[in-house]
Order: C-alpha cells, then structure tokens, then sequence
C-alpha cells in the first residue's frame, strides 16, 4: 500500500507548518511495510506559503485556479500517477492527530472500505461567543456513524477515486458531491470517529461556503 496525503493551499503561510509537521508525524507511526508521503497542491500563493513548504522538503505542485475542487482532483490524480493507492484528504489550516493514518489503516483491515469520512475538532473556542460552541456542540455528532463530510478527514481507495470521476471542479462542496458520487455507485462508506482531524477556528473562510463559513455564520447570528 502506498498513500498520499494531498493537502490544497491557497496563502497558509500562518499554519501550513503545523499541518506538515503533524502529518509527518503521523506518518511516523506506520509500519515500515506501508509507503506515505505527503503532497501540498499550491493553488495562486502570493504569501509566504511555497518558501515554508519548500523548507521542509515536502513534495508540491502549483496551480493557478483559486478552486479547490480542481486543484484536490489535479493533486490526487498526480499522487496516483506516482503509484498511490489509498489517498488521504486534510487542509493546510488543520493538524491530524497522531494516530490519523493508523486508524485508517485499521478500518481498511478490520472492515474493508473504499472512503473513510473523518470527523474534525475545533482548535479553539477563546475568539468565538460562548453561544457558538454551544450551537456547534449541539448540531455535530461526534460518535462512530456520523454523517458530517470534512474535505479536511477525507480519505479513500484511488481506484474508487478514478471510477466516480474524482473531485468536481467546485469553489466549495467538492467534498460532498464527491461522497454522493461513491454513495450513487455503492462504495463501502465508513464514518468514523477514530479518524480525527483539528481545524482552525477562524472565520476568515477560502472556501465561500466551507467550514470556516459555517463558524462565521453561526458567530454572526449570535452577535446580533
């Protein structure tokens, strides 16, 4: 088995760091007889965001798309070209814990799957209103079975990958529509809470509609 981990950047110089430094380690916990590496997609950067990720020798590609949807499938289709089997989905501004890839693993032994849907926590609540944490709590279900899609802990087989058709060249709700793709074509589905991934509480979102918006959204409503 060998799994890339392919990670779309647009200007995350203030986290992209953190983000590699996690995957590397959790990387670090597989066994040796499983190949991972990962593959930052760099999508119009004007920051700093390709001088951080060139320092730490990780693979990337550029593109010049602002669309998340195109640069995951241009991404993942580079991965799988470069024999990747399994391809594991996080963002820039999140960090994986350290048992991410191992968990994956497992599932795939345990139950054979073709995508994994990961549930994500948030990093911190201090900037937001103590009525969104409420809100958030209440609408997300942390538990194994869930039905929450996380572009961010998105996981699956290449070959189920190519046969849908890949990520749609979507600004926002690639992630999903690509859920729907395996659900229509009767692909093994897991939804687990032992995949877990952290992500930024910020509200300044890339995505229009993406999970940074939803947090806005809900602070917005509570400010008023």
């Amino acid at each position: 088995m060998k799994i890339a981990i392919v990670i779309p950047a647009h200007n995350e110089a203030m986290t992209i760091a953190n983000c590699l430094a996690s995957v590397q380690t959790a990387i670090a916990q597989l066994p040796s007889t499983i190949a991972a590496y990962p593959l930052v997609v760099l999508d119009s950067c004007t920051d700093e965001t390709l001088t951080i990720v060139k320092g730490t020798g990780v693979d990337y590609i550029s593109y010049d798309y602002r669309c998340v949807g195109r640069v995951r499938d241009l991404g993942i289709r580079h991965a799988i070209t470069h024999g990747a089997t399994w391809i594991a989905c996080t963002d820039a501004d999140s960090v994986v814990t350290k048992d991410w890839l191992v968990q994956q693993i497992t599932h795939i032994t345990d139950q054979p799957t073709d995508m994994i849907c990961g549930v994500v926590s948030v990093d911190s609540w201090v900037n937001l209103t103590p009525q969104t944490r409420a809100d958030y709590m209440a609408h997300y279900q942390d538990m194994m079975g869930h039905r929450h899609i996380h572009g961010a802990n998105l996981s699956f087989s290449s070959e189920a990958y190519l046969t849908v058709g890949g990520f749609a060249p979507l600004r926002c709700h690639e992630d999903v529509d690509l859920v729907k793709k395996f659900e229509s074509k009767g692909y093994a589905i897991t939804w687990s809470n032992r995949v877990r991934v952290i992500t930024s509480s910020r509200l300044d979102a890339r995505a229009t509609e993406g999970f940074a918006a939803f947090l806005a959204n809900l602070e917005k409503g509570n400010l008023q």
